[in-house]
């Protein structure tokens, strides 16, 4: 999925290892559910499609999930748009291709960050034009709301809401966004990012997972979008191969 949640101004940080520090290996943690059933509650998890409620259940002592499919369409906005993108792909946030029909893959894996807290990974990576593309996200509860740590060093976090819809679809919205690298932590200006809003359903007819995600700027409009659908696989959640991993973690949210 997702993520849902892409600034287009960054910046860059201390590289670090791929490796879930030692201290955080081990753990016994079992939590009782998953982190979107946190967030969403058990009544409106229940109105999910049957099979998007296996795919939002991802969780330690539970499953994992990996889904492999096809972008019918991967779309950005004015050329303009550009740089920001490259920049963004510097850091695994965003593309500045565009293409049709595009096999992607995507990672939904559980693990218990150096700080305790259970992460969910959104990794999707992409081959468009002969070139491998990543767009990293890694998630977590706060407060009871779905925290979205964006691209390779965590630097950006960004508030989701999600809610249900009648069709048993998710629909989430990406809110508030904060930057942290080392001391400086600051709210991210909303005039030079973007509010993302990604649609997620399962089609009983052709059996498969769909996507939509469009990336908006209140001021210029579209940035980025993709269009696909895939199918998944779970298998019982266990150590998380390390390519997936943040290369930083961040303690704040």
């Amino acid at each position: 999925m997702a993520a849902a949640e892409c600034p287009v101004v960054l910046a860059t940080g201390t590289p670090a290892r791929r490796a879930v520090p030692s201290r955080a290996r081990g753990r016994e943690a079992q939590p009782v559910t998953s982190v979107f059933r946190a967030a969403l509650g058990e009544d409106a998890f229940s109105r999910l499609h049957p099979m998007l409620q296996r795919r939002f259940d991802v969780r330690l002592g539970g499953e994992a999930c990996v889904g492999t499919g096809v972008m019918t369409q991967i779309r950005r906005g004015p050329s303009w748009t550009v740089p920001f993108l490259q920049i963004g792909r510097m850091r695994n946030i965003l593309i500045p291709d565009v293409g049709e029909n595009v096999p992607f893959r995507i990672d939904n894996r559980p693990y218990l960050d150096p700080f305790g807290r259970e992460t969910v990974t959104f990794v999707r990576e992409y081959v468009i034009g002969g070139k491998r593309r990543r767009f990293d996200a890694t998630m977590i509860l706060s407060d009871g709301r779905v925290v979205d740590y964006l691209g390779t060093h965590q630097h950006l976090a960004v508030d989701l809401d999600l809610s249900v819809q009648d069709d048993g679809s998710l629909l989430l919205r990406s809110g508030a966004q904060r930057f942290h690298e080392g001391p400086v932590s600051f709210r991210f200006p909303m005039s030079l990012s973007g509010r993302a809003t990604l649609r997620e359903r399962f089609d009983d007819a052709d059996g498969r997972f769909h996507i939509d995600l469009e990336v908006h700027n209140d001021r210029f409009g579209s940035l980025f979008g993709y269009r696909g659908s895939f199918t998944s696989e779970w298998m019982p959640a266990g150590p998380v191969p390390p390519h997936l991993l943040p290369l930083r973690h961040e303690p704040r949210v």
